[in-house]
């Protein structure tokens, strides 16, 4: 199958999941390359939802994005409460993070990994 991608190419698994974003409406989408500050992730794709009605669908395209490709979801499967701000996605390699505005700017995740 030509989709499947090697387990430990996190480069053009961050890179597909960050093009899935944008095609889904996904804003301010940022890929973060990771490898040179820790040990235990490659990259962050951040973007910010506009709601939980587009996080939750951003969610599930990823759920299908992964599946097809057989990627596995390491954390992220816990039921989503309706006032999160906040989802982190953990497929190993790559960490996808779907935040509002708010917590966004709040956390300031870009700025915290500015190295990357």
């Amino acid at each position: 199958m030509d989709d499947m991608l090697p387990v430990n190419d996190g480069t053009a698994l961050a890179q597909d999941l960050s093009a899935l974003l944008q095609d889904h409406k996904g804003q301010n989408v940022a890929v973060l390359d990771l490898r040179e500050l820790n040990s235990w992730t490659d990259f962050f794709v951040i973007t910010t939802v506009s709601g939980q009605t587009h996080l939750m669908g951003l969610l599930r395209h990823i759920k299908e994005f992964c599946r097809d490709r057989g990627v596995e979801i390491l954390r992220g499967r816990r039921k989503i409460a309706s006032d999160d701000e906040w989802v982190l996605i953990d497929l190993g390699t790559v960490v996808v993070h779907l935040m509002t505005e708010r917590s966004r700017s709040f956390y300031e995740l870009e700025r915290l990994w500015s190295a990357g």
